[in-house]
């Protein structure tokens, strides 16, 4: 742990030399792109606090992201964003109660043009689907899902901008169990300076349809790119507060991020 930890301190003091600067300040910005044509696989570590009625629960939520991009043919990408999490709650559910395991899949594919127009806008939409992969009945919806998905951005200069969503229903699943009808909106901000340091302001906007409830953070990250063995990575972490949020829902978070990043030709 102690390892990790001067591992984290020393990638967030400056960028490592095995990166030429400007190829870094490339690379930080690529990742503020949620579609682009970079592989990267993304650990982010979310800490929330305040579930349940005494609010004294809490969660601990690791998000396993790949991204990768595949090129279908000289006008189009498809790029597959996967969300796995791991998760460890405590008094979620019930005071006192205790879980551990997997969470359901959501998986998006987004097609999207390889080449930018004059606008610079850069977007990409297809299907979003939820896989009922939860270990534990208390971890997932235990239902099939599916909807569509998109986003759309612009990078200009140092700045990205733009918002991704989707909307999921439920198609199948145990009978026993609610359906679902879930929109998902993320409009993002980020400034990335000459030393590929990225600072980030967006919400993880969530509307369940049916309990007609809403969830809505705001969170602050700073993150560093560096290498580490030769290996790119981009570290960081922030915090979030939330401004509305589901009955028994979280009032405070923390969030850590460990990206490695397969560069093309890398």
């Amino acid at each position: 742990m102690s390892r990790l930890l001067c591992c984290i301190l020393i990638g967030l003091i400056a960028p490592s030399q095995a990166i030429a600067q400007d190829s870094a300040q490339d690379l930080a910005k690529q990742l503020a792109n949620p579609i682009a044509s970079l592989i990267s696989v993304p650990l982010q570590l979310n800490y929330d606090s305040g579930f349940g009625a005494d609010g004294e629960g809490d969660r601990w939520t690791l998000n396993i992201q790949p991204v990768v991009p595949i090129a279908l043919n000289k006008e189009w990408n498809l790029i597959s964003r996967t969300i796995l999490p791991v998760i460890a709650q405590d008094g979620v559910v019930t005071p006192g109660s205790d879980e551990f395991g997997l969470g359901d899949t959501v998986q998006s594919i987004f097609f999207s043009p390889r080449e930018i127009g004059e606008s610079g806008i850069i977007w990409g939409a297809g299907p979003a689907f939820v896989l009922p992969t939860a270990t534990d009945h208390r971890l997932g919806g235990e239902k099939w899902g599916i909807g569509p998905t998109g986003v759309v951005l612009k990078q200009a200069g140092q700045i990205t901008y733009g918002v991704l969503a989707n909307q999921i229903w439920s198609i199948a699943g145990a009978d026993d169990r609610g359906d679902i009808s879930q929109l998902f909106v993320q409009p993002f901000i980020s400034y990335t300076n000459g030393n590929a340091t990225t600072f980030g302001m967006n919400s993880e906007i969530s509307y369940n349809w049916i309990s007609d409830q809403a969830s809505i953070p705001i969170n602050l990250t700073v993150s560093q790119l560096t290498a580490i063995g030769g290996q790119p990575v981009q570290i960081g972490g922030g915090a979030r507060v939330y401004l509305e949020r589901p009955e028994n829902g979280p009032d405070w978070g923390l969030r850590f991020n460990l990206t490695f990043l397969f560069p093309a030709g890398g």
